[in-house]
């Protein structure tokens, strides 16, 4: 686990706040989006939650009017974005910036 020393100004340590953005989906990164204003890392991972949340809504959105096989893509959609959520939440924890691959990017990007 690295440890984070910069300061978030929610009080939270930066790894629990980063995990914290993956737990509640886009509402926990929403929430820590628009609190944090000391943390980088936070805010990095509160950006690169929303942006992986919208990616799966979107292909959850399409795949639905599809009968019977864009159902069951739907369900193993869904459990990718499960265990993909889990990953993160365990990256942030252990203090890494893991990137997405684009989302990450765009995170990393806007997040200035």
């Amino acid at each position: 686990m690295v440890e984070i020393t910069e300061k978030t100004s929610t009080g939270i340590k930066p790894n629990i706040a980063g995990l914290l953005c993956y737990l509640f989906s886009w509402v926990g990164g929403l929430v820590f989006l628009l609190i944090e204003k000391d943390s980088k890392f936070v805010r990095f991972h509160a950006i690169q939650s929303i942006g992986t949340f919208i990616v799966f809504f979107v292909a959850v959105l399409i795949f639905l009017f599809i009968p019977f096989i864009g159902w069951i893509i739907d369900l193993l959609l869904y459990i990718a974005f499960v265990i993909l959520s889990i990953f993160l939440m365990y990256k942030a924890y252990q203090g890494a910036k893991f990137k997405l691959p684009i989302i990450g990017n765009i995170a990393e990007k806007n997040n200035k």
